[in-house]
């Protein structure tokens, strides 16, 4: 499989925020926390729980620096 997203940061699920539409999935990375939201039907689809490996794929046009 080829992406064209190159930020990929691999974690671990630490919480799941289920809603009915919406889900928040938060994961350790390192040090720090990264999280995003998703669909619940793809949170169930892919069999999403606390304590799995995954990989965050970030695409995003603005990336913001703090010093």
């Amino acid at each position: 499989m080829q992406l064209s997203g190159r930020n990929q940061l691999a974690g671990e699920i630490i919480e799941i925020k289920k809603g009915d539409v919406v889900s928040e999935v938060v994961m350790q990375v390192g040090s720090n926390q990264i999280a995003g939201v998703i669909t619940t039907t793809s949170v169930d689809n892919l069999e999403l729980k606390i304590g799995d490996t995954v990989t965050a794929l970030i695409k995003a046009t603005e990336v913001s620096f703090i010093k």
